[in-house]
């Protein structure tokens, strides 16, 4: 009996010391892991810009895509009164647009606008309709608001 006490024993220890050798090994594989993707993401390695990958040689790829767009959208909800819309065409770094919505008071504001790298962003804006404003409800004698 004593025996098998001393082996179980000794299986023990030898168990928690590969227990603690796997951590090391895992915690180095980790570390080793962790820089290779650093590396990668700061272009050391792989398919960076200017890195070693399959292009290398210092070649710069480049992804610009022309931009080109052009775009509609509106809301015309009677239930809320909410009543906006926008339009907007893209070409190269050449931008027009308007959009136009109801103001509070009832008017409605309409923007017509520009951008390019020449002149910048312009914006014209325009009011149209006649402004409603609600008539204040005294709540009583010399209280109004």
């Amino acid at each position: 009996m004593g025996e098998q006490l001393v082996v179980e024993e000794v299986l023990k220890r030898r168990f928690a010391q590969q227990c603690r050798v796997s951590v090391i090994i895992m915690y180095k594989v980790c570390a080793i892991v962790a820089c290779l993707v650093a590396a990668t993401h700061a272009g050391l390695i792989g398919g960076g810009y200017e890195g070693l990958g399959a292009y290398g040689h210092g070649h710069a790829i480049d992804y610009y895509a022309y931009p080109k767009y052009e775009f509609n959208y509106g809301v015309a909800d009677g239930h809320t009164g909410d009543h906006k819309s926008q339009h907007e065409v893209r070409d190269g770094d050449v931008v027009k647009g308007s959009y136009s919505l109801v103001e509070p008071d009832g008017t409605i504001r309409t923007v017509h606008y520009t951008a390019d790298d020449h002149n910048g962003f312009n914006a014209v804006v325009s009011r149209s309709g006649h402004a409603v404003h609600p008539t204040p409800i005294g709540l009583g004698h010399g209280i109004h608001y």
